[in-house]
């Protein structure tokens, strides 16, 4: 999701180069103590951290909460203050850490963070994992940790030794002078006694030994074995199963219900009616076990009221096509007087339904409580978190807790696509609610709440459904004289904390994303309707750029044709040398390593191009599509990545092949919630398909060489694909694709 408004709220500032002098007076290290058998534990002053988060600083927690240990066993360990659920930052961040601490890769591990003041993003002054922002908003700090630590065990040394420390030499976590020798964990505790340097000089890049080298992730043992614990592998002593029966309907409720037969099943603890979200009200099953919770569950006898969301999905694409034929609230302005001369026009309607996330790990939250009678006093949660200073302060609340009473404890979590940072904290605070009346019935059990994939697909918080209209007026050579452009949809920000400083001049900028830019420089007016629809919607990976790319690239594609003019060399041309050079770049990259225009495709075959920035990177598609027993199919993309620097190449090739692969799943027929009289039809992967093995094409990604700070990775692999895809079944079939999933019929 692209928050990166959040800035200007938190009072964060991008760092300042890579190289050179970092300053205490920018960040607060400090050291911290209580670290058992002794060693050195660094980590980020908590009253800074809220201070730029506009609040007034606080004491620190207790105890205190380490970025980086280094134990007596040479074991250095970073905590990863985001949310690990497939990116790869468990692994970068601990990297760029490790470079300035010229540490024994071997000795590096890493930990999740739990919810806490130091672990805030030093630009947003919260905790959280979005926007592609980890490592363009962290690298930066982590690097500056390695290398204070660093000094300090330097600094031990030379004192240890009476030598100058310009004379010690650091290598892979071993400090020497001359024939003096000592590991990082022998010199740790000394490292310890010593003041936190106020100024360091980071490493010229030029000297990098693992920051820009392909290095295994150090999770992937760990999963490969069935090691790892994700969210919904939780388990404590005396753990009881939730289950939840919601309302079909968003903000439906209760009328009466019989748990009779639920109560009379083997392992039931207790049915419980709970507050849901946006209102409603279901039944909570408590069982000893995952099955025994559903069985039971499926055994309630529940009456709804006739309450709820009455929309159908079918009825607003009607109702946002008329709305789409009206001038909205103007986003982007521009001169399109000149249209009344043309020669041609071009009148497309696209339109795009809404979207689940559908992550492999469904929801889950395990809460365990203190209790004095019959409240609760102060709380843990397991949860794999985006959001958990969000998440932590919503469980606080239900309870009448202070957010120090909740320790959120940040897991592993097997996908999120944006599910799992939610503005209302949805799931989570469902989850609380049940925790609050199950210590109200008396009992003192901890508690996981888990949904099942019919659940999360039922669930709520979609893509919002969308629809575009734009009339494009050309002269006799194709030059565009004016592009008048309206899109409709819900916004996702409207009623969040984030509405007021991400939504300008009643344009929510998470729907125009993409396209408001106008990197063709063409004459672009473009405007919206945020209609008021009682579906919850969310980011889902890559936001707006999902269906504003779309547009753009396919259009882009038409009026190059229009215009006589190869789709690449039409983008050439738009693109201006100095504004765009990365667009460019990257462009040039995957049509170099793709050998389009010189390599002839078999039959039946043809190339499709699409580039998009989003989140701070470039991705340029070249694809090649086929049509197989009249189903498109896509044998190769080729992908040139401007991301600036890489920081692991292995798991940055992964993160674009991934979102590639992901982005194909929009193209796929039935990949499209629809909602029928406010009830979501589908419920499961067999009509909700995503992308299967079989469909996987051959990605080859190429990374355009840069020395800038990392931008974004996790989402921009995903909007160019589609467009790609639809410009190649284009030359193949003579028909232009104006909706996802695909219509080829």
């Amino acid at each position: 999701m692209r928050i990166r408004e959040l800035e200007a709220l938190a009072g964060g500032n991008r760092p300042a180069g890579e190289a050179g002098t970092a300053t205490l007076n920018r960040r607060g290290f400090l050291k911290l103590t209580g670290l058992a058998g002794g060693g050195l534990a660094l980590g980020v002053a908590p009253a800074l951290a809220t201070a730029q988060a506009g609040g007034a600083p606080k004491a620190p927690p207790a105890p205190p909460q380490a970025f980086l240990t280094i134990a007596p066993d040479n074991t250095v360990t970073v905590a990863v203050n985001r949310l690990e659920f497939g990116q790869g930052v468990h692994t970068a961040l601990p990297m760029a850490l490790a470079e300035e601490l010229d540490a024994d890769w071997r000795n590096v591990r890493a930990v999740l963070a739990p919810a806490g003041d130091p672990y805030k993003d030093p630009m947003f002054g919260m905790q959280m994992t979005g926007g592609s922002t980890a490592l363009n908003h962290s690298f930066q700090q982590y690097r500056e940790l390695g290398a204070r630590a660093r000094a300090m065990l330097v600094a031990a040394a030379a004192k240890q030794w009476q030598v100058d420390p310009s004379a010690c030499k650091v290598e892979l976590g071993v400090v020497s002078a001359g024939s003096h020798r000592a590991t990082f964990g022998e010199l740790a505790q000394a490292a310890m006694a010593l003041p936190v340097p106020q100024q360091v000089t980071l490493k010229d890049p030029a000297r990098f030994r693992l920051v820009g080298k392909p290095v295994p992730r150090l999770d992937a043992r760990g999963k490969l074995s069935g090691a790892t614990l994700f969210g919904i592998d939780t388990h404590l002593d005396n753990l009881r199963v939730a289950m939840v029966a919601r309302p079909p309907r968003f903000g439906g409720k209760v009328k009466t219900f019989n748990a009779d037969k639920a109560r009379a099943m083997p392992g039931v603890r207790d049915v419980l009616l709970v507050p849901v979200d946006r209102g409603g009200t279901g039944v909570a099953v408590v069982a000893d076990g995952y099955w025994q919770a559903r069985q039971a569950r499926d055994a309630l006898q529940i009456d709804w009221e006739d309450s709820g969301s009455k929309v159908s999905s079918k009825a607003l694409f009607d109702e946002y096509g008329k709305l789409a034929d009206q001038p909205g609230t103007v986003a982007r302005e521009a001169d399109l007087g000149a249209m009344g001369s043309a020669a041609r026009t071009i009148e497309a309607e696209y339109r795009f339904p809404y979207l689940a996330h559908a992550p492999m790990e469904p929801l889950n939250c395990t809460l365990q409580a203190e209790v004095s009678g019959k409240k609760a006093t102060a709380l843990k949660v397991w949860v794999g978190s985006q959001f958990q200073t969000v998440d932590q302060a919503a469980v606080a609340r239900v309870f009448g807790l202070a957010p120090a009473g909740v320790t959120l404890n940040t897991m592993m979590a097997g996908g999120g696509f944006g599910r799992r940072a939610v503005p209302t904290s949805d799931y989570l605070v469902e989850a609380a609610q049940v925790m609050r009346a199950w210590i109200a019935n008396g009992h003192t059990e901890p508690i996981k709440v888990m949904w099942s994939r019919e659940d999360d697909i039922h669930g709520g918080y979609y893509r919002p459904l969308h629809v575009h209209k734009a009339r494009i007026g050309l002269d006799a050579q194709g030059k565009v004289l004016g592009w008048r452009h309206v899109i409709v949809g819900q916004s996702i920000l409207k009623g969040t904390p984030f509405e007021a400083f991400m939504v300008k001049g009643g344009v929510d900028s998470t729907m125009t994303e993409g396209l408001v830019e106008n990197e063709y420089g063409l004459p672009l007016q473009l405007s919206v309707h945020h209609p008021q629809v009682d579906v919850p919607v969310l980011w889902w990976r890559s936001v707006g750029n999902t269906h504003t790319a779309y547009v753009k690239e396919t259009l882009v594609d038409e009026l190059a044709e229009a215009a006589g003019q190869d789709p690449v060399a039409y983008r050439l041309a738009h693109y201006d040398e100095a504004k765009h050079a990365r667009q460019r770049a990257a462009l040039q990259l995957a049509v170099q390593k793709s050998g389009y225009g010189k390599r002839k495709l078999p039959k039946g075959q043809a190339w499709g191009v699409a580039v998009h920035e989003s989140f701070g990177s470039v991705v340029a598609y070249v694809a090649e599509v086929s049509l197989d027993k009249g189903e498109p199919r896509v044998h190769r993309v080729t992908a040139g990545v401007h991301a600036n620097r890489v920081v692991n190449p292995m798991s940055a090739e992964a993160q674009i092949q991934g979102a590639c692969v992901f982005g194909l799943a929009m193209t796929k027929p039935g990949f499209a919630i629809e909602i029928e009289n406010g009830v979501v039809k589908n419920s499961n992967f067999p009509d909700y398909p995503p992308p299967r093995i079989t469909d996987a094409p051959v990605v080859d990604v190429f990374f355009v060489p840069s020395q800038d700070n990392p931008s974004g990775l996790g989402e921009p692999g995903v909007p160019a694909i589609a467009p790609a895809m639809a410009n190649a079944l284009y030359r193949l079939t003579g028909k232009r694709q104006r909706q996802l999933p695909f219509v080829l019929a």
